[in-house]
């Protein structure tokens, strides 16, 4: 394997992994720039989910102590996972993530809470297809960075969730949706990449479920919300 060169400076990818109350965040990072995060309920899955996001020709190692940027990010993916805080203000470390994977993903992370976006807005947004769009959604290096549970059909309908389309996935889904409405009247822009596109209350895809009749009631949306929070989210 070869390592990043810098300035004539060899720079490997760190991993590091924190259990916080029986949930494990990880991170892959260098020098400050995100390479790569995810969320399990299992320490081994999430040193595999990382790896598997990071390109095959680069040195990573894993840390057991790391610095304070670590440590605040590993803190502020754990908000932005319960749905208490959106993770702002980040950098990617671009040199890893090629395109349309780096754009697509600052986008899709520009979803405020509340709102929803469609693959088509995403992808345009990016300069891709919609289809792209859902298959770096489906496997979301960026977990919970990016909220690829708020990105869905251009009709509002749900399409999928961590890879799958099965009913379980899809209720899964409108579940994490369901507990993000805010109660906003209408659309709005959201400027990223350079260009505009539109977010929609998320309110639109609960109505588009229950006229397909897809609906869940509180306790089977708390159920849900609960186990979508605490287990893999790319292999529902």
């Amino acid at each position: 394997m070869t390592k990043l060169e810098i300035s004539g400076e060899a720079v490997m990818i760190e991993i590091y992994v924190k259990e916080l109350d029986g949930v494990y965040f990880g991170l892959a990072h260098v020098r400050g720039k995100i390479v790569a995060t995810t969320v399990d309920s299992a320490r081994e899955r999430t040193l595999k989910n990382l790896r598997r996001s990071l390109p095959p020709s680069v040195n990573h190692q894993i840390v057991e102590k790391e610095s304070d940027f670590a440590e605040k990010t590993i803190l502020a993916l754990e908000k932005a996972h319960r749905g208490v805080q959106e993770f702002k203000d980040f950098d990617l470390a671009a040199e890893y993530l090629p395109e349309p994977l780096y754009s697509v993903l600052k986008a899709a992370a520009a979803i405020p809470v509340g709102y929803v976006a469609s693959y088509g807005s995403i992808a345009k947004a990016s300069g891709t297809e919609p289809r792209v769009v859902g298959q770096i959604m489906a496997s979301n290096p960026l977990y919970p960075i990016v909220p690829c549970h708020r990105v869905v059909g251009a009709d509002f309908s749900l399409v999928g969730y961590g890879g799958g389309k099965s009913p379980q996935a899809l209720k899964v889904k409108l579940a994490r949706l369901s507990s993000e409405c805010r109660g906003f009247g209408s659309a709005k822009e959201i400027s990223v990449n350079g260009t505009v596109f539109k977010v929609y209350p998320t309110e639109h895809v609960i109505d588009k479920a229950r006229k397909q009749r897809l609906t869940l009631s509180e306790r089977r949306q708390r159920t849900l919300v609960s186990f979508g929070l605490n287990s893999l989210h790319g292999s529902i």
